[in-house]
């Protein structure tokens, strides 16, 4: 499974995006997850998205201001009221998992930056 991230941008705090992770394959036997990485600091799960029932989870920090989704071969991540910590690096990941652990996921996308920032 090849995953291809986008969405990523510039936007004032208290502002909106929506990340795109558009996959190769089917993703019915993956769990599939966000996660983000700022500068200095350790990889973490932002939400992850059953592709076998469209269960959803969500960090704590995250629960209510961001919203996973998926519609076929396209998992989106849809951020509203974003902070400034909000800032990083934000990957598409795709595994036999619905783990926190990054290092369950098997593919990866090749990430896109989002910066929060007035």
């Amino acid at each position: 499974v090849q995953l291809q991230a986008s969405g990523g941008g510039l936007v004032q705090p208290g502002g909106s995006l929506r990340l795109s992770c558009v996959a190769s394959g089917r993703l019915d036997h993956y769990g599939i997850g966000w996660f983000r990485q700022a500068p200095g600091k350790e990889r973490e799960r932002v939400s992850c998205i059953s592709g076998a029932d469209g269960s959803t989870y969500y960090s704590d920090s995250m629960e209510g201001r961001f919203t996973t989704s998926r519609e076929k071969n396209t998992v989106y991540l849809q951020m509203n009221s974003l902070k400034p910590e909000d800032t990083a690096f934000y990957y598409c990941a795709a595994g036999p998992t619905l783990s926190t652990n990054a290092t369950s996921y098997w593919y990866w996308g090749q990430g896109t930056q989002v910066t929060v920032s007035s």
